[in-house]
């Protein structure tokens, strides 16, 4: 038991009541930014307006992610739940970027901008359709995201990890910088869709314990490491929320600590926007950090803190009276209307000015069209963002494969396509491309052999609608929508008769579909191949049936994020199996059929299949339905939703030892989220390409670089280590021995290694001090030359090698710039580095200009790796202290 867990109900109730001024403050009239009226004023005037006219009752149903309408003053209802990590998720299919992962990969801020403003549009247009269809109040509806996911990637075993920026600060302050900038448009105090960067603060595993966890992180580590994205978030990148973590920081759930939401957020960063809650991280505050002892006293630690809005997960089964709890804190004086009043102001406030509520005239509501999703632009940025992804590992020569060549495409992932939407995604995706069809499109003059691979850990994807038939016998299946009567049951007759391409619902495409519905599924399943497949139901009862008899059944519907449960069985192509399954609303797992064909005998397969080949490729590695979000996943290498190992899958390294006993050259593709081993790979194959989880378009981008007709530009965002065992424990939060500013071993690949198909040459280096002193920043300029024979892409990486001090980083990323040059092309680029940039952190958490000489480097990679590169030194002669 920690010290905080035995606090006695008068300790908490006195905790609440430490001084709240910076969060008032901003919210009060007759301020400084109120006597300048300003858009943000404006609506802070509004939403006062607003909130003085509601009841009590309305007003504590208000700070739930799930905000009803107000009738009366012509208030729709909304929700807060909206999310777009690398994509937009709502009722109708959308553009599926690559994983954040490898969108840090490209090491191309602008091109995360241009994603990110994509997604905005979805975002908005999946509002526009929310409105249309009646449906407002429904996730994914919102004018805001909960996105980006900015922390730190410290250990390689977070199986959230994919969902981040990678493992170092700047990096991620770079990237997520443009991502909340393209999100919400040029003007924050007017955004088009509210960003909210997350999880503040000190969060990255380990999953199953995340709801009890008490990180103590060192001043250092927390000035150095934790918080320097956050700053950027709010500070320069204007995001107008941020969404506090589950675990403790110090003894205090981050939801209810003065010190990074006060101290920090408003009044070190002078942050003006609302703070929410991950979802149900306030009822943690007293179910199970047992920080207060009861519900009444939880929510108030959390308000009076500065949480203005309560993601709180009983939402999704559409439980009512969670606004009692604030009451009752009310009743026994733990809060005042006062500060629900102020979290209010800030909620409508965001509301006026992302133009869901009208009222301000600068503010044009939200008008995007439907038809701005899933654009062909959308699709082509999509396939751009998977290109400048890859990172090219290694490379002894095969690559680019020659047009005619014959390939045998092997490894369970060869023809996946589940896996290339990675977490936090919808299966309401653009129709997308694995790689033995991505390389087929790429090379039309090659013959591609697909050779099944055996069981796997990885099977499960979407049937595709080609695999459907209706009754009647077109693409698709029929889908008939029945509402529910207030008897209970559901109605006799279909409110909505439809054929889908797919099992989904679309149930909030249509005005006609009440909240509360069923959707009966018939037709047909048709095999492409005879064969032996793995078939699965998710969030559906009934079956699939041959001459009548179940081949595949459920009997009960299946939990959110339960491990697919795939039955083995014959089919034989062109024979129909019937279909007739039933979904209801409310139910936690999305409606689906998983199916992967494999093979019963794969090492006499693999032999006879790659025996005429020239070469073999075998796409291997994870999916997001091993790594990810807390999950009831326990198979050897995972639990939980973290990992317990770096190793691939047993079955998988036995394929690559197979493959590579052909005696044919070897190809790997790597598909994952997380750093895994790649030192066989390294030893023994002749190329490795890095694909992350590369959205709908992933399998193309692979298809383009492997043929030549893209070149992978881009750079690991994580140090590839050998074992979990080169690390400290995973439950440690201390950076000494980690990542790699702190790593002191030898990794399989190091962080920013990338290669091309091409070659680069960097010119000397100038520094320049600007306005003639070091302490108010550098100026660094040099040119970089294709040296080579191809078009390619480089990434310029600016690093700084601090003098030896307590606690100083091995080396510290500052700066970098992908440039893309045609053959013989030279380029100049510079970079100007503020005092920030050139400042580091003592043990004591002091971050500042520290006297001492260092050594800059800019290459295409690490100074000390075999990446070119160029290096100056500089001095500092006085310490100065920089704000936190």
């Amino acid at each position: 038991m920690t010290r905080m867990s035995a606090m006695s109900t008068a300790a908490a109730i006195a905790l609440l009541h430490v001084p709240a001024t910076a969060q008032v403050a901003t919210a009060q009239p007759g301020t400084a930014h109120a006597a300048t009226p300003d858009p943000w004023a404006q609506a802070d005037d509004q939403a006062r307006a607003i909130v003085d006219k509601l009841t009590p009752d309305e007003k504590v149903a208000q700070l739930l992610n799930v905000a009803p309408a107000i009738p009366r003053l012509g208030i729709p209802a909304y929700n807060w739940w909206t999310e777009s990590l690398h994509g937009a998720i709502g009722a109708v299919p959308t553009t599926n970027f690559p994983e954040p992962i490898g969108l840090a990969a490209t090491f191309d801020a602008p091109l995360i901008k241009a994603v990110a403003s994509a997604i905005s549009t979805e975002v908005q247009a999946l509002h526009t359709l929310g409105r249309q269809t009646g449906h407002l109040g429904k996730i994914g509806t919102g004018l805001d995201t909960w996105s980006p996911n900015i922390n730190i990637f410290r250990d390689p075993r977070w199986g959230r990890g994919q969902e981040t920026y990678g493992e170092d600060p700047f990096l991620t302050a770079r990237i997520g910088v443009a991502f909340i900038q393209g999100m919400q448009g040029d003007n924050p105090d007017l955004p088009d869709v509210v960003a909210t960067p997350k999880h503040f603060a000190v969060h990255s595993g380990p999953e199953p314990s995340r709801h009890t966890d008490n990180i103590f992180a060192t001043p250092r580590d927390l000035e150095d490491s934790y918080l320097p994205a956050f700053r950027a978030a709010i500070v320069e990148g204007k995001a107008g929320s941020i969404m506090c973590a589950y675990n403790r920081v110090d003894g205090e759930p981050a939801c209810g600590s003065t010190l990074l939401l006060r101290d920090y957020l408003r009044e070190a960063w002078g942050f003006r926007g609302y703070v929410v809650s991950d979802c149900d991280a306030v009822v943690d505050i007293y179910d199970h950090h047992k920080y207060a002892p009861d519900a009444a006293t939880g929510v108030a630690v959390a308000l009076r803190r500065g949480v203005d809005s309560e993601c709180n997960n009983a939402t999704l089964g559409g439980k009512t009276g969670l606004g009692d709890r604030y009451k009752e804190s009310l009743v026994r004086g733990h809060i005042s209307m006062a500060d629900i009043d102020t979290a209010l102001v800030r909620l409508f406030s965001a509301r006026l000015r992302n133009g869901d509520l009208p009222g301000l005239a600068a503010r044009r509501p939200n008008a995007t069209p439907v038809t701005a999703i899933d654009t062909p632009d959308h699709r082509a940025l999509a396939l751009t963002a998977a290109e400048k992804s890859l990172v090219l590992l290694k490379n002894d020569g095969v690559l680019p494969l020659k047009p005619g060549a014959r390939i045998a495409l092997i490894g369970p992932l060869a023809d996946a396509t589940r896996v290339l939407r990675g977490n936090y995604s919808s299966a309401k995706s653009a129709p997308p491309v694995s790689v033995a069809d991505g390389l087929r499109q790429a090379m039309p003059g090659a013959a591609v052999t697909l050779i099944p691979f055996g069981a796997s850990i990885t099977d499960g994807d979407l049937v595709p609608g080609t695999a459907l038939r209706t009754p009647d016998g077109k693409p698709g299946l029929r889908a008939q929508y029945y509402n529910a009567t207030t008897a209970g049951d559901y109605a006799a007759t279909p409110i909505l008769t439809r054929v889908e391409d797919s099992l989904v619902s679309r149930a909030s495409e249509f005005k006609q579909v009440a909240d509360k519905h069923k959707i009966v599924w018939t037709g047909d399943l048709i095999a492409p191949e005879t064969g032996l497949y793995r078939l699965a139901l998710t969030g559906v009862k009934g079956d699939i049936a041959d001459g009548g008899k179940p081949i595949v059944s459920a009997a009960e519907y299946s939990a959110w994020a339960e491990p697919l449960k795939l039955t083995d069985v014959r089919l034989a192509k062109g024979q129909r199996y019937a279909i007739r399954l039933q979904g209801e609303s409310g139910v936690s797992a999305s409606p689906a059929i998983f199916w992967k064909r494999i093979s019963d005998n794969p090492a006499g397969d693999l032999a006879s299949g790659a025996k005429d080949a020239d070469l073999i490729v075998a796409v291997v590695g994870l999916t997001s339905d091993l790594e990810g979000e807390e999950m009831p996943v326990k198979v050897d290498g995972f639990s939980g939703g973290d990992r317990t190992s770096l190793a691939l899958p047993a079955d998988q390294r036995a394929l690559l030892e197979q493959a590579k006993a052909l005696g044919k050259p070897l190809v790997v593709i790597a598909m994952n989220g997380s750093a895994i081993n790649l030192g066989w790979a390294k030893d023994n194959a002749a190329a490795i390409v890095e694909a992350w989880y590369p959205g709908q378009s992933g399998g193309l981008a692979v298809g383009n670089v492997l043929s030549g007709k893209a070149d992978p530009g881009g750079r690991l965002p994580l140090t590839f280590y050998s074992s979990v065992d080169d690390l400290p424990p995973f439950t440690d939060y201390g950076m000494d021995g980690r990542t790699y500013r702190y790593f002191k071993g030898t990794p399989v690949y190091p962080f920013g290694h990338g290669l091309s198909y091409t070659r680069f040459r960097y010119a000397p280096l100038t520094i320049e001090a600007i306005d003639g002193a070091t302490e108010n920043g550098l100026r660094v300029r040099t040119s970089i030359t294709n040296s080579g024979v191809r078009t390619g892409d480089d990434v310029a990486q600016l690093y700084i090698t601090p003098p030896r001090f307590g606690g100083a980083p091995r080396t510290a990323l500052r700066g970098f710039q992908r440039v893309s040059l045609k053959p013989g092309e030279t380029r100049e680029i510079a970079f100007t580095l503020s005092p920030r940039d050139l400042s580091f952190v003592t043990m004591a958490g002091a971050r500042g200009l520290i006297p001492g000489a260092y050594q800059l480097s800019v290459g295409s990679g690490q100074p000390g790796t075999d990446a070119p590169s160029q290096s100056a030194t500089y001095t500092l002669s006085k310490a100065v202290p920089l704000p936190k």
